[in-house]
């Protein structure tokens, strides 16, 4: 039987802005998506229309018995152009979080999910040295705004998820088509560097990562001074790495210093750190350990493997013995059998987990609609429920009532 989750445990699920609302025209990533060539398969356009029917999202997320929502406040959609301030983007982050608390839902809100204005891209980004106190100008604003009503704050969403991707071996064309992609809009743009957070080259990782390091730092002390009552932390792309020889732990250990350590750092002061995790490495002498024959795979082609959730977290806790919000899990499958095994599996190793005695604040599934999954465009599918693009009907999936029903198994009705 599960164990019993107190009544305070954030169950929930995870959207972001670009990938759902649609007609985010101010942002980076939409003029990245635009530019020829790009290495976006193809743009967001509408997406999910999440900016109009937000409401029906949050009826679906009440509907699986959830008490947790989280979402991310565009910084584009509130400051389009650098000191140009539009009331509606702040009116309607405003009226989210007041839909989520009628609906017995706590708002979890994202400063910055990969997207960012296009006049902060054309200033070069995170590259910038004025980025940091740019971005905490922005969170000062919507937690100002917001912040008597919203408990959570994640102030960056993977700031390591270029490191990951380039330690999982990008292809070389993928790199030389983000590297064009990056010289293309920066011509359509008319200046020296156009550059975004979700667009990374190896040769400019590191300093980008400098960048949000001190956005992260600068976010959190905003932050606390306009919302005191607020938890604060950034979320991290986390594989559960395993070795399985002395050369695989050898090369385990690189590869976590260099994804993890320097964030293990930042966040020292964090009052909790986010964990995403969609998938197990192994590690030997030969490096990566490809998957048996035989193995389910996700639609990135990795193994499907429910333990890796369990193991990322305890290596995390381990790591920096901060409360964990798991800000993001999911499987990207177009067959929904997949997730509504997955889901169990994951979740029963969740329970041990807490079991331990690992301070574990929430459980977030990504994602509540199959969505724009960035470079990839519409291609992979993470969705509890299905999305008609024209229409913007959505229809639940089985994986949504297993997860529904899951998170029911393990209520309380009181501590």
């Amino acid at each position: 039987m599960p164990i019993r989750y107190p009544r305070t445990f954030l169950w929930g699920a995870s959207t972001a802005g670009h990938q759902v609302d649609g007609g985010d025209d101010a942002s980076d990533t939409t003029y990245l998506e635009h530019v020829t060539p790009t290495v976006f398969a193809e743009p967001a356009g509408a997406a999910c229309r999440s900016w109009e029917l937000w409401p029906r999202d949050l009826d679906l997320v009440a509907a699986m018995g959830m008490n947790a929502y989280r979402f991310s406040t565009e910084w584009a959609r509130i400051e389009p152009e650098l000191g140009q301030i539009d009331p509606a983007g702040l009116d309607h982050y405003d009226a989210m979080v007041d839909g989520c608390l009628s609906r017995g839902l706590a708002p979890i809100v994202t400063l910055n999910h990969f997207t960012s204005p296009q006049w902060f891209a054309r200033q070069s980004g995170w590259l910038w040295a004025d980025a940091p106190a740019r971005f905490a100008e922005h969170c000062s604003r919507v937690l100002e705004r917001l912040g008597d009503r919203v408990a959570t704050v994640v102030t960056l969403n993977e700031p390591n998820l270029p490191a990951t991707l380039m330690w999982a071996g990008l292809p070389d064309f993928v790199v030389d088509l983000q590297r064009k992609t990056l010289q293309a809009a920066s011509e359509a743009a008319g200046v020296r560097a156009f550059r975004a957070s979700n667009v990374v080259v190896p040769e400019e990782r590191k300093a980008i990562e400098d960048g949000l390091a001190l956005g992260h730092v600068a976010a959190r002390e905003a932050v606390r001074a306009a919302a005191p009552g607020a938890q604060v932390g950034l979320s991290l792309a986390v594989t559960d790495d395993l070795a399985f020889d002395l050369a695989g732990e050898e090369l385990r250990d690189r590869k976590r210093s260099d994804c993890y350590g320097r964030w293990f750092e930042v966040v020292a002061d964090d009052d909790f750190i986010g964990v995403q995790n969609y998938e197990q490495i192994g590690h030997d002498h030969s490096g990566v350990v490809h998957s048996p024959n035989g193995s389910t795979l996700n639609q990135m082609g990795t193994p499907v493997v429910p333990e890796s959730l369990a193991g990322s977290v305890r290596y995390v806790y381990g790591a920096t013995a901060l409360p964990v919000l798991i800000s993001e899990h999911g499987v990207a499958s177009d067959d929904d059998q997949v997730r509504a095994q997955f889901i169990p599996a994951a979740l029963a190793g969740l329970d041990e987990v807490i079991a331990e005695g690992v301070p574990v604040l929430g459980y977030l599934h990504w994602t509540l609609l199959d969505n724009f999954e960035w470079v990839f465009g519409y291609g992979y599918q993470l969705g509890l429920h299905t999305v008609d693009r024209a229409t913007g009907e959505r229809t639940p999936k089985p994986s949504a009532g297993v997860l529904a029903e899951s998170i029911a198994q393990r209520r309380v009705e009181r501590d």
